[in-house]
């Protein structure tokens, strides 16, 4: 059986290029890992992929002798353009709905694909709390303290000292 074919969107309605089998969870995931790998590469990482869909963490980066764990989400912006991500998985089966919280042991690096921008932002979630919005847009009453520009997360953050295979 074929799916049919759609061009994808953006919230705002613009065209993101290409054409991707109809709007699936599943489909975004993978198009956001996509666009991670064309980015670390082009960062300068070698990147690996793990041989299991259970594992907590989408793709290995290798750069400098050191591995990063990164987790990718793919995110759209809001129409205020706040890209907001929550550190928790969420998934249905025919047992039902389920989140489960992430467990930030296990993940070096979030990379957020935002298909409004066509860019990824990368930071490392234990510096964070349980979310973390980031801004593709200024605020409309231009409110700064507090609101993290997205512009300010393109590049991978570099491994910490203190962990010896990852941040």
């Amino acid at each position: 059986m074929t799916l049919p074919s759609v061009r994808i969107v953006s919230s705002a309605g613009r065209r993101l290029g290409g054409v991707m089998r109809a709007h699936h969870t599943k489909s975004k995931g993978d198009l956001g890992v996509a666009k991670a790998y064309a980015d670390l590469v082009a960062q300068g990482h070698v990147v690996l992929f793990p041989s299991t869909e259970h594992a907590p963490f989408d793709l290995v980066a290798y750069k400098h002798g050191r591995f990063l764990r990164i987790q990718v989400k793919y995110r759209a912006a809001s129409a205020s353009g706040a890209v907001e991500v929550e550190f928790k998985s969420v998934w249905s089966d025919r047992h039902g709905h389920h989140v489960r919280q992430l467990d930030k042991s296990e993940v070096d690096v979030f990379c957020v694909y935002c298909p409004d921008t066509d860019e990824c932002y990368y930071f490392r979630p234990r510096e964070h709390g349980r979310s973390l919005t980031l801004r593709v847009r200024p605020t409309r009453n231009n409110q700064r303290t507090g609101v993290w520009p997205a512009a300010d997360f393109r590049e991978v953050p570099a491994p910490l000292p203190e962990y010896p295979y990852g941040v």
